[in-house]
């Protein structure tokens, strides 16, 4: 069965659900843990308006050490093997282990999504036999010491967008043809690398492929607003609306309803400025 791509060109800012299959996610932790909580609700996303849903078994929440191969497919398995099978959707896949993601792929899974952007040949190899799409982000050092006083020494933006243009090369070098490309929100960032990316989007336009922002829920909004995760959501939104502005093609978000409206609204606001 061919894999199924998200759907570009419309005009309209796309919709990426986050769902995580994993008791310590530092915003849902342990909701949509068993297979059939998170096949509704991947499925409830995808009614909601979500134009792809990505999985992760995995917290990569800072401070966090990570998970082995083995535990990390038995929390994956059981709630892909439902979702891929019960929407009409992508489905993309929140790991960068190789052998998680020759699994996923194996189940269906549609597209990778990397957080180390596929530095490990393994994973370039794997998406690329499986004729998989790939979301390749930037993260600077790893989970457990991301946040600890990360550096750009000519600002965040250009040695992102170049670290991107050197992965995009290897993944189309290797013949997979859908990436998306993530700057990677909060990983590996301070709170002003944050606030200048999304101010900076616009300079990842020149990669040439489409840009996907999370800033859903992270803390960068508790910095600027006091307020526990679940308590983030008009901060999301308004994040949302700015990258949307400054050329995100895609948002990842928890709450898809409240975002698909959002984006509706900047999308109409886009167009009229557009014929100006």
């Amino acid at each position: 069965m061919p894999r199924k791509r998200p759907v570009f060109g419309s005009g309209r800012t796309l919709i990426c659900g986050v769902l995580n299959v994993t008791p310590d996610s530092f915003s849902d932790g342990g909701r949509y843990a068993t297979a059939e909580a998170a096949a509704e609700r991947a499925l409830e996303m995808e009614s909601e308006g979500a134009d792809l849903v990505d999985i992760g078994a995995e917290s990569s929440r800072p401070g966090s050490e990570g998970i082995g191969a083995e535990e990390e497919l038995s929390r994956l398995i059981g709630p892909l093997r439902k979702i891929t099978r019960a929407l009409r959707v992508p489905v993309s896949v929140d790991t960068c282990k190789p052998e998680v993601a020759e699994a996923c792929l194996a189940e269906g899974a549609d597209i990778i999504n990397d957080i180390t952007g596929f530095s490990d040949e393994r994973m370039v190899r794997a998406a690329a036999a499986a004729g998989a799409g790939a979301i390749v982000m930037h993260m600077l050092g790893r989970p457990r010491d991301m946040q600890k006083s990360p550096v750009y020494a000519d600002g965040p933006v250009a040695g992102i967008a170049d670290f991107l243009a050197r992965r995009i090369s290897a993944l189309s070098g290797a013949g997979i043809r859908d990436i998306i490309v993530d700057p990677g929100i909060g990983f590996g960032k301070t709170l002003d690398d944050n606030l200048d990316i999304m101010a900076g989007l616009a300079a990842f336009r020149k990669l040439g492929r489409p840009i996907m922002v999370g800033v859903s829920r992270k803390s960068f909004i508790g910095a600027l607003s006091p307020s526990e995760p679940s308590g983030r959501l008009p901060g999301t939104i308004a994040a949302c609306a700015v990258c949307a502005m400054n050329g995100a093609d895609i948002v990842r978000v928890h709450d898809v309803r409240e975002a698909v409206q959002a984006m509706a609204v900047v999308d109409a606001i886009k167009k009229a400025g557009a014929g100006k």
